[in-house]
């Protein structure tokens, strides 16, 4: 069977997009999922996000990690899908629709530049060393020196897969602060098992974190990733976060067929 697919990014996070309307991708096969995410035998992807529709919002978003399971929430993925749904004549320049944690409202400009609003986060564990928090996605955020010689994969792996967080994992965070509403953000994505460029339910956390820590006392923050930038807000009353809000830009790369 051939597959039509279309290649966005979102500050270096990529992915494949397949058009799903018509259920014939075959969703249970991980290995396909995998290889088609492969960047030496593939198309190369930190996942695969198939567009299906949906009776009462515009789309469903259905996300795969690269290792071929089905996954959390992805931000930069949800921005991307965005965009997709444009290009495929499907919304103007606003979008609802439903991923795995739920009801999501956008927006999309003229430029790309994609709004998403995330969901609520009400629950902030503040430990001593790090933060945890869900944003869609599980997030250990952990402020550190010397970001730029940090070796994110191998820490990463020890924090995602330590007795703190069992089977399941999370994702991790490594943060250093430029000033008072700017952050460097780098991230292991489980799943991915590796770095990947940028991550939006990991940026979304490291605004809220750094918040809660009182490292800022910003509801704007600007986070630098590996592969650009991007904005979080929100708005915070008694520790509940709520019209929270990843803002960055969602580009299409390139559109191919692939048996």
């Amino acid at each position: 069977m051939q597959f039509t697919f279309y290649k966005y990014q979102g500050t270096g996070n990529d992915f494949v997009m397949i058009d799903n309307r018509t259920f014939v991708f075959p969703k249970n096969d991980t290995k396909l999922i995998e290889r088609l995410c492969d960047r030496r035998f593939g198309v190369g992807a930190d996942g695969l996000i198939l567009l299906e529709n949906n009776d009462k919002y515009d789309f469903t978003m259905v996300y795969y990690n690269s290792d071929g399971n089905e996954s959390s929430m992805c931000g930069n993925g949800g921005r991307c899908l965005v965009a997709f749904a444009k290009q495929m004549g499907m919304i103007s320049n606003k979008a609802e629709f439903e991923a795995v944690d739920g009801y999501h409202f956008a927006t999309i400009d003229s430029n790309n530049i994609v709004s998403l609003q995330m969901k609520d986060v009400d629950v902030v564990e503040v430990k001593e060393n790090y933060t945890f928090l869900n944003t869609g996605s599980p997030h250990h955020v952990q402020m550190v020196e010397d970001l730029v010689h940090y070796n994110i994969k191998d820490e990463g792996a020890k924090i995602r897969y330590s007795s703190l967080y069992g089977k399941t994992g999370t994702n991790v965070n490594f943060v250093s602060q430029l000033n008072d509403e700017t952050f460097v953000v780098r991230t292991y994505e489980r799943g991915v098992e590796d770095e990947t460029l940028s991550c939006g339910t990991g940026v979304t956390a490291v605004a809220i974190a750094m918040f809660v820590n009182k490292k800022t006392t910003s509801n704007h923050i600007k986070l630098n990733v590996e592969g650009g930038s991007l904005v979080v807000n929100f708005k915070e009353n008694n520790g509940v976060f709520t019209n929270v809000n990843l803002i960055g830009p969602a580009t299409f790369v390139f559109e191919g067929k692939i048996n």
